[in-house]
């Protein structure tokens, strides 16, 4: 989460000519509307031209008399404090910001796509080179344990784990990326005698 000083907003007060001229000079979407510090919405290039367009004014008059807190959208597009990381993921789908706020709508930060690819890259050892080891398992209690038993015996020194496939009942998909060592073919012939169905091993 960027803190409220690394955060670019918007005062519900300022007229539209500013904030779109601000937009356009950083380059940026949209950005949070705040009224003192509580979050009341959002406010984009879009949002803009489309209030623009419904509203018989013109050009000029509009930009400058309008405000940000009149147009401001997505008034629920926000997310606590304390709420967990996979909750946030479809809030990203229409918008490319998130704001960040206490019980009380106070504006804390916010959190950016990039931000939350950068947890994905972060979760997958992207930025970190070793072996990744794709296979699937059977979904019986137990599996991940063994798996660990397995990593464990052959010293694999481990990089990230995700698992798919929450939904099947049959199978389930794991991505394991471990550093690489001159075990790893010794490794995966013991994940295939332990039931695991290696799908690929391949260094990145």
């Amino acid at each position: 989460m960027k803190p409220p000083h690394k955060s670019y907003t918007a005062k519900s007060s300022e007229p539209l000519k500013t904030v779109l001229s601000f937009l356009n000079d950083k380059d940026i979407d949209c950005v949070p509307v705040l009224e003192g510090r509580t979050f009341v919405g959002m406010v984009s290039k879009e949002a803009v031209y489309q209030s623009f367009f419904e509203k018989e004014m013109d050009k000029d008059s509009f930009l400058n008399e309008t405000t940000a807190g009149e147009i401001a959208v997505k008034k629920d597009l926000y997310i606590h404090d304390e709420e967990v990381f996979e909750r946030t993921l479809p809030s990203f789908k229409g918008f490319p910001v998130l704001a960040v706020v206490d019980r009380d709508k106070q504006f804390l930060g916010l959190i950016t796509r990039y931000d939350v690819l950068e947890q994905f890259e972060s979760a997958f050892g992207v930025k970190k080179q070793g072996v990744r080891i794709a296979f699937t398992s059977e979904e019986s209690e137990g599996r991940i344990e063994r798996l660990g038993d397995i990593i464990k015996s052959y010293h694999e020194n481990v990089i990230s784990l995700a698992t798919f496939d929450e939904t099947d009942k049959l199978a389930r998909r794991i991505v394991l990326k471990v550093e690489k060592s001159d075990n790893i073919e010794a490794f995966t012939k013991k994940l295939e005698k332990s039931g695991f169905r290696i799908l690929s091993v391949k260094e990145v």
